[in-house]
């Protein structure tokens, strides 16, 4: 290879590794909307909610305790993705730059900052992968997918009982019994956003898998 030249990062495997991680967490996330059905279903049990006030807590039901290794297990599916998708975001934005021969909008620590720091969390992450697109592909229009799932992901993310919810799995055990909609509705926002997430990884992939930019580019490109 000559030394003017530079490879791009391979983003196939970290594509689909990233795209079936993303069905993996949907899928968790739905089979806790529909424990939150049977919950729903099943009605308070004679002994009350689970957390009694004061420290105290009665004894699971079966159906309580299958809610928790439901909320467990969507747990680490959810923190597994998160990992999976960031090494996947990083290696795209990366490969961007040296595409365009321009510094992208927002610097590598934005990543992972971006989606944690408030406000700014609302758009930062859906304009990074929206520029990894255009950058790697700039003659095509950015997939309408992508503000399909940025869309699911934000009415999951600010609906206080999605990702940013903060009640323990008791207290949400009581709230399925009490109001279950807002919880199912917010599960299933989620879901939406992963299967919409996996397709969204799958474009911007194919976008710089595709045969005009696979191999190298010129090093001068990197900036």
């Amino acid at each position: 290879m000559s030394e003017d030249m530079v490879s791009l990062s391979p983003v196939r495997t970290t594509g689909v590794v990233a795209s079936s991680a993303l069905l993996l967490a949907g899928g968790a996330w739905f089979v806790r909307a529909v424990w939150d059905l049977r919950l729903a279903g099943a009605g308070v049990p004679a002994g009350g909610v689970p957390d009694q006030g004061g420290g105290r807590h009665r004894p699971l039901t079966s159906l309580e305790n299958g809610y928790h290794l439901v909320s467990s297990a969507g747990g680490v599916l959810t923190v597994v993705c998160a990992v999976v998708f960031l090494m996947w975001l990083g290696r795209v934005r990366d490969n961007a730059r040296l595409l365009s021969g321009q510094a992208p909008r927002y610097s590598g620590i934005w990543v992972l900052v971006g989606w944690v720091i408030p406000i700014g969390n609302l758009w930062i992450p859906r304009r990074i992968v929206g520029d990894a697109f255009r950058d790697s592909a700039p003659e095509r229009r950015l997939p309408w997918v992508v503000n399909v799932w940025w869309g699911f992901w934000l009415v999951g993310l600010v609906s206080g009982v999605g990702l940013m919810g903060s009640d323990s799995a008791d207290e949400l055990i009581a709230r399925a019994y009490d109001d279950v909609w807002p919880l199912v509705l917010s599960d299933l926002a989620l879901v939406a956003a992963a299967v919409a997430g996996a397709f969204v990884v799958r474009a911007v992939t194919r976008a710089q898998a595709g045969p005009e930019n696979e191999g190298i580019v010129p090093a001068g490109s990197h900036v």
